[in-house]
């Protein structure tokens, strides 16, 4: 069984063509896990409009932000395998074979993207070459450099992963969920660009693509995930 988790706040524009393109994919035995932040568009009318038996929509009751939706998506997942999606992007037609093909060696995926616009006109035919991506755990915590929407996973890496870490300004979903796929679990990283990532004024994030943070931000957010993987480390050793 997949579970596409989807963290959604005032994305009316866009988020019926992004579902649709997932919808495809799937089949009756799966779910689209659909995390609402308090949409004050017509984002969740837009949802219901697909009326498909597969969707499932859960509102975040809990700290408000894109990290806490996400995790508020997460908990509420059923699948053996995971799959991020922001509200805005386009999933390629073999997104999901893709993935399915490789988690019979791997436990944590990721892909490459290629960036649009808000009208679908390529930006960059690559996130990797665009954001300068390196291979590894150690590279990773120097330049966080994939995302979120192109990760997939097996359930269990949530047995480490959540809770993610209290200060979610300090860690942000995409980074702790790599950071603890690279270190705990068989990891790969492919060159397939498997969606289309959505570039435009009202992003929630910048993707890594635009320096948003001081370089003492950055110190502070490197040192408090290193910290939480150790304790996330001594909590497991513990049993907790």
């Amino acid at each position: 069984m997949i579970s596409v988790c989807i963290a959604t706040y005032n994305g009316e524009k866009y988020i019926k063509e992004q579902i649709l393109s997932i919808l495809a994919q799937l089949s009756t035995k799966d779910e689209i896990i659909i995390s609402d932040d308090g949409s004050t568009d017509h984002t969740i009318t837009k949802i219901l409009e697909i009326s498909s038996p597969i969707i499932k929509i859960v509102y975040n009751q809990n700290e408000h932000g894109y990290t806490a939706n996400f995790e508020n998506a997460l908990k509420n997942a059923k699948g053996n395998f995971i799959f991020l999606s922001d509200q805005d992007d386009i999933w390629e037609p073999n997104k999901v074979a893709c993935c399915m093909e490789h988690f019979k060696k791997y436990d944590f995926i990721i892909s490459d993207a290629t960036i649009i616009d808000a009208n679908n006109h390529v930006l960059a035919p690559s996130f990797y070459k665009k954001r300068r991506s390196k291979p590894g755990l150690f590279n990773n915590l120097l330049r966080f450099s994939y995302l979120g929407c192109c990760l997939a996973f097996k359930k269990e890496i949530l047995q480490r992963a959540l809770p993610f870490p209290k200060d979610h300004k300090m860690c942000t979903h995409d980074n702790w969920l790599t950071i603890i796929g690279m270190r705990y679990y068989n990891s790969i990283i492919i060159p397939d660009k498997l969606i289309r990532y959505r570039r435009y004024d009202s992003n929630t994030s910048s993707g890594g693509l635009q320096k948003t943070t001081t370089f003492l931000f950055k110190i502070k957010y490197r040192l408090y995930i290193i910290y939480w993987l150790l304790q996330r480390k001594n909590d497991q050793l513990k049993g907790v």
